[in-house]
């Protein structure tokens, strides 16, 4: 963590932006599900004790702190590009335009985006690309702990429609135990087609470009 976990938001405030919103997604390397991106403005008052990458909190912890990230924000938008998109454009496109998404489902509407990562999305405000933006930028940490805990919920609701996977315990990431299932039952609707661990078992030369071997 940033000794200064504001200090993105303070140069967007210095610049005369108000309503700062940090950008994030959670899933581009599982083998099945969506994509799904969150953005987040919060209130300069907002309390950071335990705000951190999503990737460095327990389950139980991230639980608790998306609790207070609703119960404080400004406003929280939420972007979901399914398995079918993400083979469709790859998982890079499909991640960008969940993030597009989610800017667009914010009321109000941000004046600037904190974005993790490389790359800088298609949305019409003024934006920065943070590399490890969820471990540097409390904004960007709080999008990425509501992506995280959004994406899991909808985990556990496929596994009790596909139960023979246990998406509720991987939550479609590359484990062992999810790759016997697929080898054991065939890929199910909610598999990326296009990624390597479940195209070997589809009638198709190999996996796209966009597939990582993961």
């Amino acid at each position: 963590m940033t000794a200064d976990f504001w200090a993105f938001e303070k140069g967007a405030i210095a610049k005369g932006y108000a309503r700062i919103a940090g950008v994030d997604e959670a899933g581009r390397g599982p083998l099945a599900g969506p994509v799904i991106s969150a953005a987040v403005i919060l209130p300069p008052a907002f309390d950071t004790a335990g705000v951190n990458d999503s990737k460095q909190l327990t389950a139980l912890q991230r639980e608790r702190i998306y609790s207070r990230i609703y119960a404080d924000a400004e406003a929280i938008g939420i972007g979901i590009v399914d398995a079918f998109e993400i083979d469709r454009i790859n998982i890079l496109q499909a991640s960008l335009l969940s993030m597009v998404m989610a800017v667009e489902n914010l009321r109000p509407r941000p004046e600037y985006l904190l974005i993790d990562g490389i790359y800088t999305i298609s949305a019409e405000f003024p934006q920065q690309a943070i590399p490890k933006g969820d471990a540097r930028s409390v904004s960007v940490a709080a999008a990425s702990i509501v992506a995280k805990v959004t994406r899991d919920r909808l985990m556990q609701r496929y596994h009790e429609e596909y139960p023979e996977f246990g998406f509720d315990c991987h939550k479609g990431y590359a484990t062992q135990v999810h790759r016997d299932a697929i080898a054991c039952h065939g890929p199910c609707a909610i598999h990326r087609r296009s990624f390597r661990g479940v195209c070997e078992y589809l009638p198709c030369n190999g996996p796209t470009d966009g597939a990582p071997d993961v």
